[in-house]
């Protein structure tokens, strides 16, 4: 998908699991997220995973989730699912 000036624009959606509640992970992804000029959103699950969304160029989403594999220190990211999603406008990226 592109925007109508030709930039291309995607949207993923993230399932991280391991140690990722409790220790900051969502805080990280929302820091990662606005350095990286994304919008989106992330919650935690009630299962333990995290979940990220975010929309924004394919390189930007590409370099957000490596950070999203790496996770902050605290963390012990175990494994990291990646979907594609729809585009959904955000203003900005929040936590949830």
């Amino acid at each position: 998908m592109t925007k109508p000036a030709g930039r291309p624009t995607d949207a993923k959606r993230w399932f991280i699991r391991g140690r990722v509640q409790g220790v900051g992970y969502r805080y990280f992804a929302q820091r990662a997220a606005v350095e990286l000029g994304l919008t989106g959103y992330t919650c935690n699950l009630d299962d333990g995973r995290v979940e990220v969304y975010a929309v924004g160029p394919v390189a930007k989403l590409s370099e957000f989730a490596g950070r999203l594999h790496r996770g902050p220190h605290w963390s012990d990211v175990r494994g990291v699912e990646e979907q594609e999603a729809a585009i959904q406008k955000y203003g900005s990226f929040r936590i949830t």
